[in-house]
This record gives C-alpha cells, structure tokens and sequence, in this order.
C-alpha cells in the first residue's frame, strides 16, 4: 500500500509542478530563516549566520533537486525536456529539418497506405462469426482427366453425401449462380443471384438486417418463392426502404417475396444481388457427374484443418469405391475462407509491403546521414554536458529523442500521404478485393504509423546518438580556432550507410524491371486471336423464354443476322464463354477406337459452342479440314472442331481429320472430327501449355444452354472496321429488335477485356516501379549528401593538394572514386538480395526468369550512373577549391 502511495504521489507530481516547486522553495526558506535566527542569537554577524546556515542546509538548488527526484518520475521529465528540446531545435533549424520530415514522410507515407490495405485484407478478421473455423470445400480432380488443375466445383450428390458422413463440419452449405430478369419496373434488369441452401447463412453465422433467413420448408421445389436482398440492392432499386419485407419482387415474370435484407458487410458469394432458395430437385440431388456448385462448411469446435481434410480424403475414397463411373480419382481439399477469399492478393500485397519497408530503411538511412552531419557540429556541446556530469544513457536519450520527433512530424505529413496513397491503391485493386473489406485510416493503422515513427526515430538517430556519447570528450573539447579533430569513424558509418541504401535500392529496382518485362511480355502474348476491332456483348435472357435447343439457336442467329446487317459490321458470331473473360466449361470425351472409361476416368478438354462465322471473327487460323458452316444444323451429322493442342493429345502422330467422338454430357451423339485450329489462350494470358479445346456448332445443341446460371446468355462477338464502340448503341438495338425484353450486358471491346485481365499486375507494377524510383532518388540524395560533406570537411587538404602540383583531374579522380567504391560495394550486395528476391517473385512474373540478365544489368548501369552522377557535383566543387585562400585560411 506504501509503495502504491509513493507512485501516486510521484505521478501526481507531473501535474503540480508548479505548486509543489512553491511551497519546497517555501518550507526550506523557512528552514533557512529558523537557522540563521540560531546564528544570530549564537552572536554571528547577519552575513555569517546566513552563510552558516546555507553550509548546514547544504546548498538550497541540491536539496531542492533531491526533492523533485522523490516526488516525481525523473526519467520521463527528462524525456519530456528532451522533447520539448527537440521542438526547438526543429525550429531553430527549419531547412535540415524539412528535408528530414519529407525523406521520413515519404517512407511513413508508402508504409502506412500499403499496410492500411494489408490490415483490412489479410490481417482484420471476415465479417462472420468465428470466420477461422470456416472453410471452402473443393473437389481434386483426376490429373489423368484433368492435368494441371487442382480445384474443381462439386456436384449436389457429392455434396449431399459429404454432408451427410463428415465428422469434422458441424454443418455445410453449398451455393451456385443464376441469373434473373427483373420486371415490372421499367425496362428489364438483370439480377445476378445466388441459389442457396437454407442453411447457407447459418453457416457463415450472419443474420439479416431486416427480416430472415430462409426455412427448412422453403429448400423445396415449387416453394422457394422467397427471395433476399443484398445491402447494395436495397439501397439502390429500393431506397433502403425498411417497409421492403414481405413486398413482391417479379423476377423473370415470377413472383417472389423479400423475407430479409442483408448488412452491408456480407458478399457471398461476391457476384450475389439477391439470394434465393436451392430446391434441389430429384434429380438434381442424384447428378454426380456434372460439376456446377461451390461449397462452405463449418468447423466442430476442436476439429483442426489437418482432421477435416482426412475425414473428406476417407469419404471421397469411399465415394470412389462406390460409385467408380462418377467419383474414380476425384479427392477434396479443404482451405480456409480467408485465404479462398484473399489468395490472390496476398503474395503481390505482401510484396509491396516488402518493398516500402525498403524504401523506409532508406529514408532512415539518408536522415541518418543528415544528422550524422549535423550532430558532428554539436561535439563539443555534448563533450561539456559529459564533462559536467551527464551519463552516457541520457547523451543517448537527448539525441534520439531529437530524431523521433523528426520523426513523428514526419508521421504526421506521412498520414496525409497514406491517405490520398490508399484511396489511389483501392481503385486499382477493387476488381480483385472483396467489396465488403473496407479499407481505411482506423486506429490500428494510425498505431501502426505511429510505431513506425517512433522505431524510425530511433534507427535514424542510433549512429549519431553512439557516436556522439561515445566520442572522446578531451578531443572534443579542444575542437575551436580552426582545429578539427578525425572524423574517420563518422566517414565510415555514412559509407556504409550509402553501401545499404544502393543495395536496397537495386532489389527494388530488380523487382520493378522484372514486373516490367513481365507486363512487357503479357502484353506481346500471341493470344491465337486478333482482339483488335472487336466488340463483346451478352445479352441476358431467361431460360423460361427460350428453353429448348432449337430455340435458344433460333434466337441467336436472328440477333446475329440484325447486327450483321449494321454499317461498319464486317461479321459477327457468338460462343458460350468467351476467351479471357470467362472460365467456360470442361467435358468428359469418350474417344471412339479407345476402350471404353468411366466417366472419371475419361480426359477432358474445354468445349465451347460457337456459331458459324466464329473462327472469322476472332481471326483464329484453321490449320486444316473446314470450318462449321450453315448446314451444320440438327439434322446433319454432328460435328466438331478441335484445337492443335487437343488433337496432338488425341491422337498424337495421327490426323484427326474424320475421328469421333462423344460428348458425355450430351451422350448418343457421336461427333465427326471436321478441322483443327489453333490454340488460343482461353483462360488468362498467362495460361501455360494449353490442353486444348473443343468446339460444336451451337445449332447441334441436344440439351439447352442454360450453364450453372440458369440462364440463355450467349456472348456475341462483332467485327467492325473502325472503331468498335461507336457500333456499340446500334448492336445493342438491334437485340432489342429481336427481344426487347433482353437487357445486354458487359458491352466492352475485346481490347479491353485483355487489359482488364491485366490491371492487377499493371498496378503491382506501377507501385513497385514507383518505390524503386523513390529508393534510387533517396540513394542518390545519399551519395550526393555524403560526399558533399566529404568535401567540404576536406577543403583544406584539397587547396593543400592543389598547392603541392595536384592537377584538376587528379582532384576529380579522387572524389569520384570515393563516391563509386561504396556504389559499387552497393552493388554486389544488393546483386545477392536479388538473387534471394526471385525465389518469392516467381510466381509474380511471366515470360522472365527471375534471374534475367538483361533486367540485372540495365539496373546494375543504371544505379551506377546515379552515383556517378551524385559523385561529379561534388567532385566538380572540389576542383574549384582556391589552393591561395586555403592557405591563407591555414
């Protein structure tokens, strides 16, 4: 209790200070006058008895210093003075301090921003209940059947049994995409929705905002009538109107009623307007063999993610065993939902931030030159607080103190970057973060920024501050009158300073040059297609509208014949998937002459459906046999087209030219093999060897073009001969002409497509760039800064030199190749930083090794030339230097 007293009384005399100040001066004056009084009556003169009195007291400001100690906490007062101290000299020194605060601000700056995103995306916990224990399910599929892919969708019977026989979930969802038309309120608008099961949003353990979940009852057929709302479809075609539950909503001329309106965080999936009931049909509870759905599940409390994934491993084998035409080959694998949500982004995120934490260490590098030039001036300051008695620990304390309030003014203007910084990196990035992440400037970020100015701070300041408590006081303090002592350990710290800055700054500069070749290379990629001229749509009709094969191809070709029809249309097909853009589907095909499979154990191949004209359109060479044409209809032999890749698959060393095959989707239709094309990249441009493709005329359709959307919506392609936007209004007419109730979705040329595809990397590219060109900025600011100091220190050996024959080359000569040698030590450090660097940066970059010579080269030359360039200002200065005034000054 004593002790607690004693603290609270030390604290509560931070705030007294004044007061307390008072009434010690008070009671010892009191003190004072009682003794002199003694003096006095013991027959002393006044001036006696006074200075008795002091003697006996011991001096007034010792004792008043020993009080103060007792009463207050010391070392955070001295702390305090130090700050207040540091202010000061900011003041006092505005143009070195400014430098400072910016080279600081800048690197707070970039690191506050890219850990604001990091934070939200990787860091901060998914807006659902104990979110780590919830998980994204996935089939393996077959590599036989499917070499290269490692996750596929499930199918509902799959599902139904793992559901069913897992010990490891308390319960799981699945989920796939439909779209709607939604009438009755103007023109026709597409809804992009989401087929749940009940037990969907129980899993993911959210609620709805307004009203409730589904039921049990409503996950039937012909009762799942109910519909809800997501947050952003409330607010923007219903005004976030709270009477909206229970109101009818008529989706493709059907009737539905709004039970609930979710929060603003929750999207899932991310595509998901609305929701609405699975109602898994007979049938569609018995398919194992198609695979359209996507699946979550929740963790039993205890259960590890090593445990679920044996207890799936165990059911998919028995699952194999028992039904060996369908499930033969295929396992599960089990991820957490954050890292299914955030994967994509979480290496290039965690890269940039690498790359600001460089970029930082440089800025604490330069200012820590800047001040080691500065403090170099206070030695003999610093050698008198020594000498009158000041530890080594608070020398240390009073110097460091200085940098972290250079920092954290730095902290402040580095906030204001960050902010402007993270709104610039959000917009590029929205494509590929969920929507609901909201990324922003909360207390965790401003902590964070705080911290690393206070850690900035102290590394900026730890050299000068040892340096300085540690310097040799006598030397010091017979510094004066044109004596200066040796400086030769100060020399070395800021070149090796320099040496670090170079090599932090040529792996940034490796890692940005490799992002540029790569992007380089993305975009010289021969697609197999020519996007140029080319303009994309896909309008959106119900499968109700048009539900059977004849008139889904009917209606194609009657929108096709409408566009083609138009000026500046050179021709126009259509296709199911488009290349890029969308992932298609992937079949099961039974090779006639080959013995007979199960279906899981048959290859597979992407098959798309296209119209005549297709190959036309996009420019994709026909390598031999013929293209589809108008007799290709449902009554003529069924045909196909493959692809190079596919038919060296095939049917290697043989033409494919005649050979049949069945589709297993569309079984009782054997196909006649009638041309081969060239590959094409048909899911990203970074597609590697391509396992090929597999085309049918849209005409021979056996069972609708629904897809997993539940929906008729063909891409169509069109040709033009100038600029394809311009036709964009009259193609979009045009299928009102056929259909006015088809809203038309995704118009955007075939150009743009492919830069989108490419925006991600195009920005990690921009971000990466735009630090290493601040890094090589800063090193270079720090060459110059050193050397420039050099010289000046060195003025006086320079004129002697010159005096004693010393030629200007000769002075040149000298500075430059003191400049170089910690440039170029730089060099061969930062050489084997990133040699490591391509290790992580592997799967970043296409087209490029991570070792690529030409990239390590251009940077090597060009962070020599900024050195070189840094040293010749310096250099040239120093060959001015004036040998006469040099000597008179000596």
């Amino acid at each position: 209790m004593r002790q607690i007293r004693a603290w609270w009384m030390r604290l509560s005399g931070l705030f007294r200070r004044q007061k307390l100040d008072r009434e010690l001066a008070d009671e010892l004056d009191s003190h004072l006058q009682l003794h002199i009084s003694d003096n006095l009556r013991a027959g002393m003169t006044p001036e006696q008895a006074r200075r008795e009195a002091l003697l006996r007291l011991g001096g007034l400001e010792p004792v008043k210093e020993i009080y103060r100690d007792r009463r207050g906490l010391p070392g955070l007062e001295s702390l305090l003075q130090d700050f207040r101290y540091g202010l000061r000299a900011i003041r006092k020194n505005p143009g070195f301090s400014a430098a400072a605060i910016v080279v600081l601000a800048l690197g707070i700056g970039a690191n506050t921003a890219i850990f604001s995103v990091v934070h939200a995306v990787l860091l901060r916990p998914l807006p659902y209940s104990d979110s780590d224990r919830l998980m994204q399910l996935w089939h393996t599929p077959p590599q036989k059947s499917f070499p290269g892919m490692k996750e596929f969708s499930l199918s509902a019977a799959n599902f139904l049994d793992w559901q069913s026989r897992n010990r490891s979930f308390s319960d799981m969802a699945i989920y796939t995409g439909a779209r709607f038309n939604m009438t009755g309120q103007g023109e026709p608008q597409p809804v992009d929705a989401a087929r749940v099961t009940a037990n969907f949003f129980s899993v993911l353990g959210v609620r709805p905002i307004l009203g409730r979940a589904f039921l049990p009852e409503e996950d039937q057929p012909g009762r799942n009538r109910e519909i809800i709302l997501s947050h952003g479809f409330w607010k923007t075609r219903f005004a976030s109107r709270g009477d909206v539950v229970g109101q009818p909503l008529a989706l493709d001329g059907q009737n539905y009623t709004i039970v609930g309106v979710m929060g603003q965080s929750f999207e899932k999936p991310g595509w998901a307007e609305v929701w609405t009931p699975m109602a898994f049909s007979d049938q569609e509870r018995a398919v194992r063999g198609e695979h359209h759905f996507l699946v979550i599940g929740r963790l039993k409390d205890g259960v590890s993610l090593a445990q679920a994934q044996a207890d799936l491993d165990n059911i998919s084998h028995q699952l194999a065993r028992e039904y060996p035409e369908d499930d033969a080959g295929w396992g599960a694998e089990v991820k957490p939902l954050r890292e299914e949500t955030v994967g994509e982004v979480r290496r290039p995120l965690l890269m940039l931030l690498g790359a600001v934490a460089f970029v930082l260490l440089i800025a604490c590098a330069n200012v820590t030159n800047l001040i080691l030039a500065r403090t170099l001036g206070r030695r003999k300051e610093i050698a008198i607080r020594g000498a009158l008695g000041a530890s080594r620990r608070r020398l240390l304390q009073q110097v460091l103190s200085e940098t972290v309030v250079l920092a954290l003014a730095g902290a402040v203007v580095g906030v204001g970057i960050a902010h402007y910084g993270m709104d610039l990196i959000v917009h590029f990035l929205a494509n590929s973060l969920p929507r609901f992440m909201v990324i922003r400037l909360d207390s965790t970020v401003l902590l964070f920024a705080l911290a690393i100015a206070a850690l900035s701070g102290v590394l900026a300041g730890l050299a000068p501050a040892w340096r300085l408590a540690n310097s040799n006081t006598l030397e010091a303090l017979k510094q004066g009158m044109g004596r200066v002592s040796s400086d030769a350990g100060s020399s070395r710290t800021r070149n090796a300073l320099v040496v670090s800055e170079v090599a932090l700054s040529l792996v940034l500069l490796v890692g940005a040059g490799l992002m540029v070749r790569s992007l380089w290379a993305l975009r010289a990629v021969d697609t197999g297609f020519d996007p140029r001229n080319v303009l994309t749509m896909e309008p959106s009709t119900p499968a109700t509208k048009y539900p059977t094969p004849v008139a889904q191809s009917n209606a194609t070709n009657s929108m096709l014949d409408r566009i083609r029809a138009l000026p500046g249309v050179e021709s126009a097909a259509s296709i199911d998937s488009l290349p890029i853009a969308d992932s298609g589907s992937t079949q099961p095909i039974a090779i006639e002459g080959r013995p007979a499979q199960a279906m899981s154990e048959q290859p597979e191949a992407s098959v798309r459906v296209i119209t005549p004209g297709y190959l036309q359109t996009m420019r994709i060479r026909l390598v031999r046999g013929r293209d589809f044409s108008d007799t290709d209809s449902p009554t003529a032999p069924f045909v196909v087209l493959v692809s190079e890749s596919l038919a060296r698959r095939f049917w290697p060393n043989e033409d494919p030219i005649g050979r049949h095959l069945t589709l297993s989707f569309y079984p009782g239709r054997v196909r006649t093999v009638v041309g081969v094309i060239g590959d094409i990249k048909l899911f990203s441009l970074e597609d590697g060897e391509s396992h090929g493709a597999l085309y049918f005329p849209v005409a021979q359709m056996t069972t609708p073009l629904y897809g997993g959307w539940r929906s008729f919506s063909p891409s169509i392609v069109l040709r033009t001969s100038g600029d394809p936007a311009s036709v964009g209004p009259a193609a979009v007419n045009a299928i009102h002409q056929v259909d006015a109730s088809t809203p038309v979705l995704h118009v955007v040329t075939m150009d743009g497509l492919l830069a989108d595809s490419l925006t991600q990397k195009r920005f990690t590219m921009l971000l990466l760039a735009t630090f290493a060109g601040l890094a090589l900025l800063l090193a270079g600011v720090g060459i110059y800064s050193v050397l420039a100091y050099s010289v000046r220190r060195r003025t006086q050996e320079i004129g002697i030199r010159m005096a004693l024959g010393a030629q200007i080359d000769d002075v040149l000569k000298m500075v430059i190749l003191e400049g170089m040698r910690p440039t170029l030590i730089g060099l061969a450090l930062g050489l084997m930083g990133a040699l490591a660097l391509g290790r992580f940066i592997a799967t970043l970059i296409f087209g490029v090794k991570p070792t690529d010579l030409p990239t390590f080269a251009a940077v090597c030359v060009l962070l020599a030339a900024v050195g070189l360039f840094a040293s010749a200002i310096p250099a040239w200065r120093a060959s001015r230097v004036d040998p006469m005034r040099t000597l008179r000054n000596e």
